[in-house]
């Protein structure tokens, strides 16, 4: 009866492991303007334990994330970005966060955002 249990018991510890990639991949779109704007949300992400690769795109304003899920998840990431004072879709910056952030950075603003077209 005990090896039963043991047996068991390890089944349900390997299929749990199982569950949670390590190497997940996803996308959030991330609110910013420049280069500037660029290393920080690159920044932020990439401090959040588990995060191994954050890459954001000035164009498309795409974050694409590499992480363990097993350390950090979606919202944990979220959390970060948006303390730096960066938007996603999900989730609005407080606007003490916003304001701490660069005046060239200020996305929300149409002026500064005609300032980055090409």
């Amino acid at each position: 009866m005990k090896k039963v249990l043991v047996i068991m018991i390890v089944m349900l510890v390997s299929i749990a492991s199982f569950a949670q990639n390590k190497n997940a991949k996803a996308s959030l779109e991330v609110d910013g303007v420049c280069l500037m704007c660029k290393e920080r949300i690159e920044k932020a992400a990439i401090r959040t334990k588990g995060v191994k690769s954050a890459i954001w795109s000035v164009e498309t304003h795409e974050l694409k994330l590499i992480y363990d899920e097993r350390k950090t998840s979606l919202d944990a990431i979220t959390k970060s970005i948006v303390a730096v004072g960066h938007d996603t879709k999900e989730v609005k910056a407080t606007d003490e966060a916003y304001n701490s952030v660069h005046p060239c950075c200020k996305y929300r603003d149409e002026e500064v955002q005609d300032d980055h077209k090409n």
